[in-house]
């Protein structure tokens, strides 16, 4: 199981990757970055996609209804509502992960991808499978 600096050192060896932070949404803190920053400035990133990533997670709207997935018993899915959220740019894709832990998280995985370079779908099925083994200590 990987810590914050080993699964950060896995995102970047993701075709196209530009740089990625690992994010606390709640206070907008960065917990860890490698590689480049959009506006050159990580703290700065990591307060602005945490915006982002709080909105997502907060709004009724993005709310999985309890039929959305098959269900016929209404049961709800446990978890987060939101896995991910992509952003697209003419240069560039932006993912945010949210990483779900057994207690109430609000960390995600930010990795900003070189739009030419980058395999947006390998992307969102790596940071998936980092965002499950992640240890946060």
């Amino acid at each position: 199981m990987p810590g914050i600096d080993e699964c950060l050192l896995e995102v970047m060896r993701l075709p196209g990757a530009r740089g990625a932070a690992v994010v606390d949404w709640t206070s907008g803190l960065a917990l860890g970055t490698i590689g480049d920053s959009p506006n050159g400035d990580h703290e700065a990133t990591a307060a602005e996609t945490a915006e982002v990533a709080r909105m997502a997670a907060e709004q009724p709207a993005f709310t999985l209804s309890p039929y959305a997935d098959g269900r016929t018993d209404g049961s709800a899915r446990d978890g987060l509502p939101v896995e991910d959220v992509i952003i697209t740019t003419h240069t560039g894709y932006h993912v945010i992960r949210f990483v779900e832990t057994v207690f109430d998280s609000s960390v995600f995985l930010h990795l900003w991808l070189d739009r030419t370079d980058g395999n947006l779908a390998l992307a969102r099925i790596r940071l998936g499978e980092l965002a499950e083994r992640l240890v946060l200590a």
